[in-house]
């Protein structure tokens, strides 16, 4: 499906977006593995999450929907049960590598897999630590899905250090340690996503510039309620869209405001961003609060790198078109793993950046460019990537003209009611 996109001469209102994608992964993930019914309020019903949903529904965990909540009835750590078909991850990464250090503590054997794209990304950073706790995981011949299991109880408790920062090997871990003998201890040097972490309760201790996120095997779960908040990724792009649409004001409410989530504020604001935050408070554990923007006359020459991509990493595409709209260079290096998302994204990002009359220089762990005043609208390639598809959607809202988004579907994703949110602004 393609979409045409016109130019507008301002967005105001205010709006919320959907509920925290990766929270609300967990939180599911969480429930099943509790005692007893666990109640999840804001929770994404979108495509990935309900991957999640589904897998699950296969172990059998049953759940039902009423309204905006989402109730799972956990059958605690050791309730799940063999799956009589391939488990389908569906697009979802979160689902494929969190989900394998469930199953890898289990007493049965299971198969995992995904669409086309979720099969070409990279599974070794999970295999590798999830075999050293002594689960039995066969991939294809380049380390990639499907996956097949072969569960091992108890598995064995490791100390082990994250050799890039990522959330999603770090909780793959976790979850598995609550299946071992002892207590399981992963190492961080640079900060990633700490959900799940917070979402068990775990000790976290801080040593000499590490983060130390133990676990302890056989811990009990008790169910509990869930009040997800606005995903900081979609929020991004309504952020980005009234900061480079002229005459806008936009307030989004309910925003999650984890600091492993918000660097993309901090550079925004670095860009001479006219965004602040009000009603600051703390619900469920995760800080959360509303988004006030008003266009800007943004600013860049930076180098974007280091330890803030991993905090940063879902919203690159968004901040390369900020940047488009901003005055100076903007630089992004150190994320070579965008390279290994939905699609890779360096690319995507750096093709449509050029569609829009943009010299792009593309580098192995990212690109650099030179804003500049003449750049035009274009038909821009999704690659069927969620986050490239609206982030050059928001993109064509600010360009002087028509353009065209192709397979724009893709935004099911994570947000649905992407476009739609687009119009509210428009009236």
């Amino acid at each position: 499906m393609e979409r045409i996109v016109s130019s507008v001469h301002s967005l105001q209102g205010e709006i919320s977006v959907p509920g925290d994608k990766s929270i609300s992964h967990r939180a599911v993930m969480i429930g099943a593995i509790s005692n007893g019914v666990t109640e999840i309020s804001g929770f994404l019903n979108a495509a990935d999450p309900r991957s999640t949903l589904s897998c699950f529904q296969q172990l059998g965990i049953h759940y039902t929907i009423e309204k905006n909540t989402l109730f799972v009835h956990g059958k605690g750590l050791y309730g799940l049960h063999k799956p009589t078909s391939i488990l389908d991850a569906g697009n979802s990464g979160t689902t494929i590598r969190l989900l394998s250090g469930i199953l890898a503590g289990q007493n049965f054997s299971s198969t995992i897999t995904g669409d086309q794209y979720l099969c070409r990304r990279p599974m070794k950073r999970i295999i590798e630590p999830l075999t050293a706790m002594g689960a039995q995981i066969t991939a294809q011949e380049n380390f990639t899905a499907p996956l097949t299991i072969n569960g091992i109880y108890p598995l064995k408790a490791i100390d082990y250090k994250l050799p890039i920062a990522s959330a999603q090997v770090k909780s793959a871990i976790l979850f598995a340690g609550l299946y071992a003998d002892g207590t399981t201890r992963v190492i961080e040097t640079e900060s990633s996503r700490n959900h799940t972490e917070r979402m068990l309760g775990l000790r976290i201790e801080h040593i000499n510039g590490a983060t130390i996120i133990s676990v302890n095997g056989g811990m009990q779960i008790p169910a509990r309620q869930f009040l997800i908040p606005g995903d900081p990724s979609s929020a991004a792009f309504f952020i980005v869209a009234a900061l480079i649409v002229p005459h806008s004001h936009v307030v989004i409410k309910n925003v999650g405001l984890n600091p492993t989530r918000t660097g993309f504020i901090s550079i925004l604001k670095k860009m001479n961003a006219r965004l602040s935050v009000e009603n600051e408070r703390e619900i469920g554990g995760e800080l959360i609060g509303d988004v006030v923007v008003q266009s800007s006359d943004l600013k860049t020459d930076m180098t974007v790198s280091g330890n803030i991509i991993p905090n940063i990493i879902d919203e690159i595409p968004i901040l390369s078109v900020a940047a488009a709209f901003a005055d100076g260079t903007f630089a992004v290096r150190d994320a070579a793993d965008l390279r290994n998302k939905e699609t890779d994204r360096i690319k995507a990002i750096c093709h449509n950046l050029r569609k829009m009359g943009i010299d792009v220089e593309e580098y192995s762990d990212g690109f650099a460019f030179e804003s500049k005043n003449n750049i035009i609208p274009n038909e821009f390639d999704s690659f069927d990537d969620h986050r490239i598809a609206m982030a050059f959607g928001i993109a064509s809202l600010a360009l002087k003209g028509e353009s065209k988004v192709l397979n724009t579907e893709c935004v099911g994703i994570s947000f649905p009611e992407f476009w739609h949110t687009i119009e509210l602004l428009q009236q």
